[in-house]
């Protein structure tokens, strides 16, 4: 191999193969890009806005009620969808008169679920329906509940199909926030 050829290895390829290896591993484990296509989560996330989520938290902590998150949809595995995080495992779930009951008490003063109206649909999510979330899935809601095809459709979201915690809006630029 020539000194050229040597040259444009170190200077080009290297600094290019590193930088693709770093983005693949960044990527799949610290933080991944996601596009919102639904209005599911109004108004929350809006159609088209761009988000980051955090997917080594949960590697640390547990996930926590209000929480929105990515996870691979139980309906369709090449989909990944996002919820807000209501039902945690072994807690008894219901939807009353608009209002999520965790363990048959309303959720707590200043909850994000508390801003929220949320309607009975569905075989998980009927009027008087209380639904024990099991011991590894969570029970996830969209904001815009008389929109969304989530937990009182398909049941619970399982634990290993939990791809992270949606934490920021970065694009368009008048939504660049934190998620809440």
């Amino acid at each position: 191999m020539n000194d050229k050829m040597r040259y444009l290895l170190k200077e080009w390829v290297e600094p290019i193969v590193i930088a693709v290896v770093l983005a693949l591993i960044i990527r799949t484990f610290v933080v991944q890009a996601f596009k919102i296509p639904t209005g599911s989560m109004r108004t929350t996330l809006m159609e088209g806005d761009r988000i980051l989520v955090n997917k080594f938290i949960y590697r640390f902590t547990q996930p926590k009620r209000g929480d929105v998150i990515v996870f691979i949809s139980p309906e369709d595995r090449k989909k990944d969808f996002i919820k807000r995080l209501v039902g945690l495992p072994n807690e008894n779930i219901q939807i009353l008169n608009g209002a999520i009951l965790v363990n048959n008490n309303p959720v707590e003063e200043g909850s994000v679920l508390k801003k929220q109206n949320y309607y009975n649909r569905g075989d998980f999510g009927a009027e008087s329906q209380e639904v024990t979330v099991p011991s590894d899935a969570y029970y996830v809601l969209g904001d815009n509940s008389i929109s969304s095809r989530d937990s009182r459709y398909w049941g619970f979201m399982p634990r290993k199909y939990l791809l992270g915690k949606a934490f920021l809006i970065y694009w368009p630029p008048n939504r660049i926030g934190i998620i809440k």
